[in-house]
């Protein structure tokens, strides 16, 4: 017992510090001065300011800008301030250093954080979604590194010992909530991205002989599923139903599927799993199986029904398949250094487990550009980079013409740079007005 508890100890050091239970947190708080968070740019994103009066104050110099990603350091801990927390409390100043403060009766300076943070893009992305709710969320697909996070309705993290009392009085209100990694939505037509997969693994040597004719809806007893406000595809193949994002399809695709086999390829793309990060999130929802009824098939193969994804989770399976199928695991935190610039700790690109084969990630790649060049992506068509994605207009009431607005994709579309996935709540169509939207993002990074 004494053995198991000094190796626990030693193994969850960061996560027993920096329980709010631990004493010895509050030694650590008071003896040295919390770290910096930096950019990866070299830009400050949160800073302790100490006055003539000694009381220390937490600044958060772009305001709104990084709410949800860099959180706040009050009232509990959130975002990168309770991921990193651990180092920004320790101090790996010199001993001369040390001293030195001793003397002054000053507190040591604590280490910071360098994140994978780009401003550039965080800016575009804030200013891109608007006075609309809903995330967006840029990463790469061949590191992990999360370049961008945007969660809105925001607030201002220097205000958050102000507003804290009314925001948690206020039971309605979300801005606390990160939706990127804790919003849970239904994924519309994004998800055809696995119900195609899915598809294919169960006709590897047939699915590009697939046809359809569409009238617009399909029909099984009592259940109908209709296309989007009502279009009419006429005669398909695999790719068009794909890249026109026609539901009928889709639904007809998805009553052929083993749904056995599909809840397998579910599991095995992290739906109802745990996800490899560090920091707080929502599990994504979807099981079928022998007993699932014709229904709830026909309503999950077009990603509604109890299908309930994060934008996180719709970024990751992006990444993967812009990845050549290897998941790369999502992170936020760079580097940890001292005072004077020395590393403490460098945190490398790290690989979780392979999602696809490579096979399977090139054949969605070519499904999720044609979506650009002829589906409902194509304001992506025709520029300086190409790009290849998965639009989603996604139906959350009973009010037909109400819908989310999704984008999920990557570029270049053959040699995968970045990858982003956005959900504007309420907007709408994904090819109008989420589309847009990531082509002002891939333009910042591309400086296009």
């Amino acid at each position: 017992m004494m053995g198991y508890t000094c190796y626990y100890a030693i193994s969850n050091q960061q996560e027993l510090i920096s329980n709010s239970y631990n004493g010895r947190q509050e030694l650590l708080v008071a003896q040295n001065t919390r770290g910096t968070i930096y950019a990866a740019g070299g830009q400050v994103l949160a800073e302790t300011q100490t006055g003539e009066d000694g009381e220390e104050t937490r600044i958060y110099p772009y305001e709104n800008l990084f709410a949800h990603a860099v959180g706040y350091a009050s009232n509990g801990k959130f975002g990168i301030e309770a991921l990193a927390n651990y180092y920004l409390i320790n101090s790996n100043v010199k001993l001369a250093d040390k001293v030195a403060s001793d003397v002054s009766g000053s507190k040591y300076p604590g280490d910071s954080v360098v994140t994978t943070l780009d401003v550039g893009l965080q800016e575009v992305a804030f200013q891109a979604l608007g006075i609309y709710k809903g995330a967006i969320i840029v990463s790469e697909p061949a590191t992990g590194r999360i370049l961008a996070m945007v969660s809105k309705p925001d607030f201002d993290p220097n205000e958050i010992d102000r507003i804290w009392d009314d925001l948690i009085k206020d039971k309605d209100s979300t801005v606390l909530l990160n939706r990127v990694t804790q919003g849970l939505y239904p994924p519309g037509s994004t998800f055809k991205i696995v119900t195609a997969l899915e598809y294919m693994r169960e006709n590897p040597d047939s699915y590009g002989q697939y046809t359809y004719q569409c009238n617009g809806r399909y029909s099984s007893g009592q259940n109908t599923i209709s296309c989007y406000h009502g279009s009419v595809h006429g005669f398909e193949d695999f790719t068009k139903s794909f890249a026109k994002s026609c539901n009928a399809s889709f639904v007809n695709i998805g009553m052929q599927l083993d749904r056995v086999k599909f809840n397998d390829t579910l599991n095995g793309l992290l739906f109802n799993q745990e996800l490899p990060v560090t920091f707080a999130y929502n599990k994504s929802k979807l099981e079928v199986g022998a007993n699932t009824s014709d229904a709830d098939i026909m309503q999950a193969a077009i990603g509604q029904g109890t299908t309930q994804v994060t934008p996180l989770h719709m970024n990751m399976l992006t990444c993967a398949i812009a990845n050549r199928g290897m998941l790369m695991k999502p992170y936020l935190v760079e580097q940890v250094k001292n005072k004077e610039g020395n590393i403490i700790k460098q945190f490398n690109p790290d690989s979780y487990k392979r999602l696809l084969t490579e096979e399977e990630a090139a054949a969605l790649t070519e499904l999720m550009q044609e979506v650009v060049e002829s589906g409902t992506g194509t304001k992506l068509s025709g520029l300086s980079y190409t790009a290849a994605g998965k639009t989603g207009s996604a139906e959350y009431s009973n009010v037909k013409t109400e819908s989310h607005a999704w984008f999920t994709g990557f570029a270049p579309a053959q040699d995968p740079e970045v990858c982003l996935t956005i959900i504007i709540e309420g907007a709408g169509s994904g090819g109008d007005y989420a589309v847009p939207i990531a082509k002002r993002i891939f333009d910042e990074y591309f400086g296009a």
